[in-house]
């Protein structure tokens, strides 16, 4: 007999991606969309164990394990809860209550499932191939890093990951820089390498002129270029080259016939099959919106140390006044040099850096914390919106490039971006 897994969290990307993994390994999924409804399918459906996100409506997580608690059926159910940051006290209460792992967001998913997979008492078959993904905007162009190698279950969530983007930032037309500065790849793994360009194809971008490869790999190269299929896709060695001819792009003129048929396809009588799938996206697009006026409240309310590392008096209060209704601990530097002697203490969630200060400036920082190994998300400050810095500060893995005078909601959008992404 199929086991069973109940699955309560309110993102829908989040929920469909974790029920096609486990439905493939013949595990049966039960979905709840909120608390209310998750408590119910608990009590009537009996399942073998109960995935469950923090922050719910309608029925609170606490609530709900405080009841299944007393309940003699379904009181041996194993939990494992997804959560943001939480504090030793409420981690001590949730081991009381049978929750057997706490997973933070964004959920590492291949620890997520050998969990499941070992709480289940069923295999769970993952690639196991090294690979570091990240994907993040700034502006219109969505920048793809991937390192190591290629795995297949990280090239299939970065499709989610890339919708997930996209509704945040509402971004039409996506130009994509996929850097692969550091990837091997084998030949038996150029499978991958396939997916991975049809998930950027089905996901962000299918014109090919507005996806830029960043790559020394010559079997990428000569993969791509000699594919009928991506051969229209540029190749650089070069971070600086690549930028260029994606900045230079016009994407409105260049996808005219996408943006074209978006109108078209958005009118208020549909045509053919595919307005009804346009249609259906709105329709979830109104429910992610939905979740992130939720999710937000859930990142700020959370605890997180977060550091603000600029020699502007007006911008440290700036930042410390957008977040001060946040359960945040929010530490300021005046300086570069600071940051860097307060070392013992840099177990940070968020970085927000300024590049220019006077006696440690922030690329200094951001070497730092290269050659350290601390794989602190960092949002940048600056003054200075020239090709070149922008360039150099991207070639360090920062997740974000925001240019001064800083707007309240773009700190918003950018924090919750780096802390409340489901993947």
């Amino acid at each position: 007999m199929a086991k069973r897994v109940l699955l309560i969290d309110e993102s829908t990307l989040f929920r469909n991606y974790l029920k096609e993994k486990l439905e493939s390994h013949g595990v049966e999924v039960l979905v709840g969309v909120n608390g209310l409804d998750g408590w119910v399918k608990m009590r009537n459906e009996l399942p073998d164990l109960v995935v469950m996100d923090y922050y719910l409506s309608r029925k609170g997580c606490i609530e709900i394990l405080k009841e299944k608690k007393t309940n003699r059926n379904i009181e041996h159910i194993p939990v494992i809860m997804l959560a943001p940051k939480i504090d030793r006290g409420h981690v001590l209460e949730l081991a009381g209550m049978n929750v057997k792992k706490i997973f933070s967001k964004p959920v590492k998913m291949e620890g997520l499932l050998e969990t499941i997979s070992l709480l289940i008492g069923q295999s769970i078959e993952m690639d196991k191939s090294p690979c570091v993904v990240e994907a993040h905007f700034n502006e219109d162009i969505l920048f793809i890093e991937i390192a190591r190698g290629l795995n297949a279950e990280k090239v299939e969530l970065l499709g989610y990951k890339i919708v997930e983007l996209l509704e945040l930032y509402d971004v039409v037309v996506p130009k994509v820089l996929l850097m692969m500065s550091s990837v091997e790849l084998p030949e038996d793994h150029i499978f991958k390498l396939k997916r991975l360009l049809d998930v950027i194809f089905q996901y962000a971008q299918p014109n090919p002129r507005l996806i830029k490869i960043l790559t020394a790999n010559d079997r990428i190269k000569s993969y791509v270029q000699g594919s009928t299929d991506y051969q229209d896709i540029s190749v650089f060695s070069s971070l600086e080259d690549a930028m260029d001819e994606l900045v230079g792009l016009k994407a409105d003129s260049i996808a005219h016939d996408e943006v074209a048929q978006k109108k078209l396809l958005t009118s208020s009588k549909p045509k053919k099959e595919m307005d009804e799938s346009i249609q259906l996206r709105y329709d979830a697009g109104e429910r992610i919106k939905d979740d992130e006026e939720r999710e937000p409240r859930g990142v700020f309310a959370s605890e997180a140390t977060v550091a603000i590392v600029d020699d502007d008096f007006i911008i440290q209060e700036l930042v410390k006044t957008v977040f001060s209704e946040t359960n945040w601990n929010l530490k300021v530097y005046g300086d570069g040099k600071d940051f860097l002697l307060d070392e013992p203490n840099q177990n940070f969630d968020l970085v927000f850096l300024d590049l220019m200060m006077p006696k440690v400036n922030g690329f200094q920082v951001l070497e730092y914390l290269k050659t350290k190994k601390l794989d602190i998300p960092v949002i940048v400050f600056s003054a200075l919106s020239k090709k070149e810095t922008i360039v150099k500060a991207v070639g360090f893995g920062i997740k974000s490039y925001l240019i001064k005078p800083l707007k309240p909601e773009q700190l918003l959008k950018k924090a919750t971006e780096v802390l409340s992404t489901s993947f």
